[in-house]
């Protein structure tokens, strides 16, 4: 993918993808991507610049122009996970009740997330653990999960 911009985070690099000043996605990248730096006063930029504010006090609040492409009932899952508050986690079936579905497909709808940190499905857990993150449970997406909840938990 031709990303915008590619940063580096405490964590692990994203790639930034913008169009017609909004943010489309945020997405994690292969630690050996080349970082991009983002055009000085462009929307990139100022994305970098919010999450490295971010990473500095996590409950730092995003002001960014945002356009996720997703279905009726995406969106309606990621402004759900959007209003959880930084430093709590709600499971997959309690998300699913607020938007009348169930817990699995919730879960697809996080794993489908193109703006993870900033609609924060890192706060969505298992009943029984911290679930998946990114689409999987491999260990370097597991790794940026509880960091970013080790990071809001400490904030």
């Amino acid at each position: 993918m031709q990303y915008s911009a590619v940063i580096a985070t405490p964590l692990c690099r994203l790639g930034i993808l913008t169009r017609a000043d909004a943010l489309l996605s945020l997405s994690f990248v292969d630690a050996g991507t080349a970082l991009h730096e983002p055009v000085a006063g462009g929307l990139e930029a100022e994305v970098a610049r919010q999450i490295a504010c971010y990473f500095a006090d996590p409950r730092y609040v995003f002001n960014l122009p945002l356009h996720p492409v997703g279905t009726d009932f995406q969106l309606r899952v990621w402004r759900a996970i959007a209003r959880i508050p930084v430093g709590e986690t709600r499971c997959y079936r309690e998300v699913a009740s607020e938007v009348g579905s169930i817990a699995r497909a919730v879960g697809g709808a996080c794993g489908r997330n193109p703006l993870p940190i900033i609609v924060p499905c890192h706060r969505v857990v298992a009943a029984a653990g911290p679930g998946g993150f990114n689409r999987g449970q491999d260990r370097l997406m597991m790794g940026i999960k509880l960091g970013l909840l080790r990071h809001e938990y400490a904030g």
